[in-house]
């Protein structure tokens, strides 16, 4: 993978996270990526979302040349302690089975990615097992989190290295010449670890943020929420900082996401959000890294209850709306598509002139 084997934050510390500086993207150039859009032969606002949206990655990217033919979805697999309390119809292998399809190319997101031609990138950052992973980028943190009920789920250094490995593999792709970078993750008991930390940085009830996941019946949704709450409120989570908030009940690939997320706002390379875990990693981004969230993309609206608030705190819109929960980048790799689509109107685009007709003026 050349320059993706390189380890720039490798040795990042709690101080040096926290004194990360993100500077605003190019308002000019979100200006001029609108205003070329206002001259396609088209009604004004034509192609809705779509038009805000590439200006937002012209903005990021400092270019109204906007160029997303290289893409890369960065797919973090990890392990979760909590699976111990039968939070979730599966069990942990499941992590290390679905890890190795998508080393083999085989899984959901890489079939679709490699129909619109983005590169899957997954990524052991803390799977239960010592085992390789053919195809899999070894970027192991520990073999997966503590049990939160009995302990916190990892050390802060712990958390702050996972953070630094997604901002490492957001620098190593901006080298490799990838211009958008896709949010994915796959890990056994997730949809726990996020409902934990969007609790804490929401402060609000578990049961407004915690969904069934892979499919919990009704007993199961009960208990996830009462350990939830009962997590919260042991280690007095609305309270703390957010870096305590993570080690304490979140997850590795939640963590690597956040560093995904913080690694854009710093490289200035937009990254699109997949479904809950992502979007819990980009709450946890911002309030680690204010200034974050002008260089995240949502995709799609998730059948999962915290979807909303988090995108409400984050002031983002989700554009597809088809009540999925496949996850592994799956909905993030659809507005990838999506995308493409609305440049091929943007990159070739018809003039009014062209068509002898008089241009649509702009009157709010």
């Amino acid at each position: 993978m050349g320059y993706l084997e390189s380890h720039i934050w490798d040795n990042m510390t709690a101080g040096e996270l926290s004194r990360l500086k993100v500077t605003a993207p190019d308002e000019t150039v979100r200006r001029r990526v609108l205003e070329n859009w206002d001259a396609v032969a088209k009604p004004i606002d034509g192609m809705g979302r779509f038009e805000a949206l590439t200006a937002q990655i012209g903005a990021v990217t400092g270019s109204e040349g906007i160029d997303i033919s290289k893409k890369a979805v960065l797919i973090f697999c990890a392990d979760n302690g909590i699976v111990e309390e039968g939070i979730s119809q599966s069990g942990q292998e499941v992590t290390a089975a679905v890890a190795g399809a998508m080393g083999r190319k085989r899984s959901a997101v890489c079939r679709m990615a490699a129909q619109i031609g983005a590169d899957t990138i997954p990524v052991d950052i803390g799977i239960n097992s010592d085992l390789p992973i053919q195809g899999v980028l070894n970027r192991k943190i520990r073999r997966g989190t503590g049990n939160f009920r009995k302990g916190p789920a990892m050390t802060e250094e712990e958390a702050v290295r996972a953070i630094a490995v997604g901002m490492d593999l957001v620098h190593a792709c901006r080298a490799e010449g990838y211009r958008i970078i896709a949010a994915g993750e796959m890990g056994i008991g997730n949809t726990t670890t996020s409902g934990a930390v969007a609790a804490a940085l929401l402060k609000c009830g578990a049961e407004e943020v915690t969904g069934r996941g892979a499919g919990l019946d009704d007993a199961g949704l009960e208990r996830k929420r009462r350990i939830i709450s009962e997590a919260v409120e042991k280690h007095d989570l609305k309270n703390v900082p957010p870096l305590q908030v993570l080690a304490s009940v979140g997850g590795l690939d939640l963590a690597g996401l956040a560093g995904v997320c913080i690694g854009g706002a710093v490289c200035h390379v937009p990254v699109v959000l997949d479904g809950v875990i992502s979007m819990t990693a980009a709450l946890l981004a911002e309030r680690l890294v204010p200034g974050t969230r002008d260089y995240l993309l949502p995709s799609h609206r998730g059948k999962e209850p915290a979807v909303d608030k988090l995108m409400g705190e984050l002031a983002l819109e989700p554009v597809i709306d088809a009540r999925m929960a496949l996850g592994e980048g799956t909905g993030a790799v659809m507005l990838l598509s999506l995308l493409d689509l609305a440049l091929s109107i943007y990159h070739d685009r018809m003039t009014f002139s062209e068509i002898q007709i008089e241009k649509y003026e702009r009157y709010s």
